[in-house]
């Protein structure tokens, strides 16, 4: 069995979510490959973290929606993996880098819904399809979703159309890389103390109560709950879970 140390790629991980999942793998003993747009600064301090834990990390600036980017961010990514670990392959692909318009459906401009389609759909389709070349043979994929995928909640019309799209595209990866033992599944967060949407849910104490008292454990999530369960399917015994939908949010509008 190989001693290798696994390798993961975290789209948008110098904040939140990215940011506390990377953490996460490290201390499940992954070495970290993370992205970041602009907040080099943040990201860089991502990297110190992972190191203090004992791994390897390294941050490389990639904006999502920039396609025509993406070949030179792969040889980056190349030359960076054959540099520090002597490998041209990595194991794990988390595509996390998103954003959050809340706006109602009547108002939603053609200029915010195609941000959205950039970042959540056209990105990670096409980032994904420039990495397969570097996934290794047996790795694992994890997208991001939304409850707001399956519950409704005004004002996320657009947001959550294209999270459905993410969900449908992981189905199609899982079964065409299905023949490469490469699993693909999908974490579907709830209601997060986050800086997403302004911060909402984390700083508005009466949306913090609502969102508990509609939620079967009692409170909101917080960024732990889903950094530890995309850590936990990357790195645990789920090698035969695929092309899944997996709802972390504690029991949202059940």
């Amino acid at each position: 069995m190989s001693t290798e140390p696994k390798i993961a790629l975290v789209t948008g991980a110098s904040r939140g979510l990215g940011r506390n999942t990377a953490e996460h793998l490290a201390a499940r003993g992954s070495d970290v490959i993370l992205t970041y747009r602009s907040g080099q600064a943040e990201a860089e301090a991502v990297v110190a973290a992972i190191e203090a834990q004992g791994r390897k990390a390294i941050a490389l600036r990639l904006d999502t929606t920039d396609t025509a980017a993406f070949p030179g961010f792969v040889a980056e990514l190349s030359a960076a993996l054959r540099e520090i670990w002597n490998r041209d392959s990595f194991d794990f692909l988390v595509n996390n880098a998103g954003i959050g318009i809340h706006k109602p459906f009547a108002d939603t401009t053609e200029a915010e819904f195609d941000q959205l389609m950039n970042v959540h759909v056209r990105g990670v389709f096409f980032l994904t399809q420039r990495l397969l070349p570097l996934i290794a043979d047996g790795g694992r994929i994890v997208m991001l979703s939304s409850g707001l995928a399956r519950f409704a909640l005004p004002g996320y019309a657009a947001y959550g159309a294209m999270k459905g799209a993410v969900e449908v595209l992981a189905r199609y990866l899982a079964r065409e890389l299905g023949p490469r033992k490469i699993t693909v599944n999908t974490v579907a967060p709830g209601a997060i103390e986050t800086d997403f949407g302004g911060g909402a849910v984390r700083d508005n104490p009466e949306l913090n109560r609502i969102i508990a008292a509609q939620t079967a454990l009692g409170r909101v999530g917080l960024p732990d709950d889903i950094g530890g369960a995309i850590s936990s399917l990357l790195m645990g015994e789920f090698g035969w879970l695929t092309a899944q939908r997996i709802e972390v949010s504690g029991g949202q509008q059940i």
